[in-house]
């Protein structure tokens, strides 16, 4: 095959992401969980993360270039990870991008540090964030230690000898349209490798353009490159959702507990809250005691309740 062979097709060999199975899972605990502003706060920046990517896609998609495309790629070597959004296989470069879909308005000094400004309640806020530069760099390098490593045999017998850094371009795109992007003072490297998503086609078509012609690769080299990356992908889906606690995770435990309570209070011709008050019968669910010992240990009810209801409870909780 020729390099001139017409190559326009771009084409996504891994397209899904983890944030969006996040997403969902939030959604679908959202009305079970206690803490409903720290999840809808999750929510939100999921959301933005989320439409920061699907920006990068529509971009790609619409690109008429000839590309191999992996979204969400973890790469692993001794303990150290390398989660990246998007790697991006031309005839060219192949680029490694950081997505940031940052609120407000984003400055890069002259030591290279992110700065990010904006208005929340009438009150301006200024903030320094960690760089997406440094952190695309330090895939790169991750990279690098796994072809070293021989662990991707296709990759090393693809690349021959060794490990080109000019094959390979880091690239913080970022996806905020609302916001400013002011990058004058930044050090020329990173100047030269950040980018609004409005942009990222057109920085391509412009590298492509001034890559040299007798070092393009043909299309089968590039989509055995993207597959032999592909191939090394190690990640694995972590639920976002265990960070919360679900106030019914069964959703029949309340309404036992709570004709258990009623049972028992009108035998003892008591008020319910003597057996157990509603407080106390949302901690004995989030802590699901397994054995008296451990009822008493946790100090959720007094010696006394725990004497008179602690057994008939702990039968209710591990039914």
């Amino acid at each position: 095959m020729s390099i001139f062979d017409k190559f326009d097709k771009v084409i996504f060999l891994k397209e899904d992401s983890d944030l969006t199975k996040q997403l969902d899972e939030l959604k679908s605990i959202r009305d079970k969980v206690n803490n409903k502003d720290d999840i809808d706060r999750d929510i939100r920046i999921l959301e933005y993360g989320i439409q920061g990517e699907k920006d990068i896609a529509y971009e790609l998609k619409n690109a008429n270039i000839g590309m191999y495309v992996l979204h969400d790629i973890t790469l692993e070597f001794d303990g150290n990870k390398a989660q990246i959004d998007y790697m991006i296989f031309t005839r060219g470069y192949t680029y490694l991008v950081e997505c940031k879909n940052l609120f407000g308005n984003i400055t890069v000094d002259q030591n290279g540090q992110f700065k990010r400004e904006y208005e929340i309640n009438g009150k301006n806020i200024k903030e320094s964030i960690y760089s997406p530069y440094t952190q695309i760099i330090r895939h790169n390098d991750i990279m690098k230690k796994i072809w070293a490593s021989g662990k991707n045999k296709l990759l090393a017998a693809l690349l021959k000898n060794k490990f080109n850094d000019n094959w390979y371009k880091p690239l913080v795109v970022l996806s905020n349209s609302k916001g400013l992007l002011n990058i004058k003072y930044a050090p020329r490297e990173m100047r030269n490798n950040i980018i609004r998503v409005d942009q990222l086609v057109s920085y391509i078509k412009r590298d492509l353009d001034n890559y040299p012609k007798f070092d393009l690769s043909t299309e089968k080299e590039v989509k055995e490159n993207a597959e032999s990356w592909l191939s090394s992908n190690v990640s694995e889906y972590n639920s976002i959702a265990n960070k919360y606690k679900i106030n019914n995770s069964n959703n029949n435990l309340y309404e036992e507990l709570r004709t258990f309570r009623k049972e028992k209070s009108k035998k003892m011709n008591v008020p319910a809250y003597y057996i157990f008050n509603d407080d106390e019968m949302e901690k004995l669910i989030r802590s699901m005691p397994k054995d008296i010992n451990e009822l008493k240990s946790l100090n959720i009810l007094s010696d006394v309740k725990v004497k008179l209801h602690g057994e008939d409870i702990l039968k209710v909780l591990n039914k």
